[in-house]
């Protein structure tokens, strides 16, 4: 994954500079499944990094594989503070001395944020300010942080495009609206800029397939391990731009590093491909055969799930102009590549 990532033209033209002079980067959500494949990332290319993570829905076992998987040297180079994004204290003393923030903490999930929106709320826009205005008050030089492409709602034209939004269809996607807005208020109030990436249906190593919000890919491929059908939502015909996490790492970096005529934009981050979740049952059953852990499980369709959009498909035109993203997988890729570790979560059984 990682000799792809830096391989990207976009961030090898950088490889030299961050090298040469490496920065302070704060990554929010560091024990989660973006924010700990950042962390790993950044600690490859030498970086100094602060992690801020309270654990509600992130994982020790992340921090602890990642520094694993990088030099001593390098995991020499981490500090974690444990601590809530709501808490204005915990969010001042992680920015203070850094240089850039990659801010991942947020309570995702569609159907968690219709069972219990106040807390959604309070994480993900109370959370946001706090830890914006504790970035402009610290100087801090970027601010990078994960949108979403629910912010698109209703809006029924494919490709999505990012300045062509619809009615939010969940309390979810309402928060990330209202986290651009917030954005595009501090660079016209302030002048401190924060630049957001719609993130789509990112997967990859270190994603939960467990709890009753777990994503449908790593969700999956346990059941089919496991030896369990599926229950599809809906007719099997909704559709989704997959996007496998390298392609999200890469988008951080390239916004990150990006000049600062460039800061304070949103772009799509995905692939530009659609895949409906017929076709992706498909792909993970061929894939663990492919890996030697064919499964005889069988897919079953239930009722759609409130607050779903019926398709998402990314325009990434904006990010490859601007930002020089190149999506190094596209799905297949992507579950070829995620493969490995969802084995090795679920050994074979005795």
């Amino acid at each position: 994954m990682f000799d792809r990532l830096f391989a990207a033209p976009g961030i090898a033209a950088h490889l030299g500079d961050l090298k040469s002079r490496p920065r302070r980067w704060l990554v929010t959500g560091a024990a989660g499944f973006i924010g700990s494949n950042l962390v790993e990332s950044l600690l490859r290319l030498d970086q100094e990094v602060v992690g801020l993570d309270n654990f509600a829905t992130g994982h020790q076992r992340n921090l602890e594989e990642l520094l694993a998987a990088v030099t001593p040297e390098q995991a020499a180079r981490f500090r974690l503070l444990t601590g809530d994004i709501r808490d204005a204290r915990t969010c001042a003393e992680a920015c203070a001395g850094a240089e850039i923030v990659l801010h991942q903490a947020a309570l995702g999930s569609v159907p968690r944020s219709i069972a219990d929106p106040l807390t959604s709320h309070e994480v993900n826009v109370t959370g946001f300010v706090q830890m914006l205005e504790a970035a402009r008050q610290a100087g801090v030089q970027r601010f990078v942080y994960a949108a979403s492409s629910s912010t698109y709602g209703d809006e029924p034209n494919l490709p999505k495009r990012e300045e062509r939004i619809g009615n939010p269809l969940s309390p979810y996607a309402v928060t990330k609206l209202v986290n651009e807005l917030y954005a595009a208020v501090y660079a016209r109030s302030y002048g401190f800029k924060a630049t957001g990436l719609r993130y789509f249906n990112v997967f990859g190593p270190r994603q939960d397939p467990h709890g009753p919000y777990a994503a449908v890919i790593p969700r999956w491929v346990d059941a089919l391990l496991e030896g369990e059908g599926i229950v599809i939502n809906g007719d099997g015909e909704t559709s989704r731009d997959f996007c496998f996490v390298a392609n999200a790492v890469q988008a951080n970096l390239l916004a990150a590093l990006a000049p600062e005529e460039r800061q304070g934009e949103v772009f799509n981050v995905a692939v530009g491909e659609r895949t409906s979740l017929n076709q992706l049952f498909a792909l993970l059953r061929d894939g663990l055969a492919r890996h030697g852990r064919p499964t005889n499980g069988e897919a079953s369709y239930g009722p759609f799930r409130a607050g779903d959009v019926r398709h998402s498909e990314a325009d990434i035109a904006k990010a490859r102009e601007m930002l020089g993203y190149s999506p190094t997988h596209d799905i297949a890729a992507g579950i070829e590549a995620a493969l490995p570790w969802y084995l090795a979560q679920a050994p074979l059984k005795a």
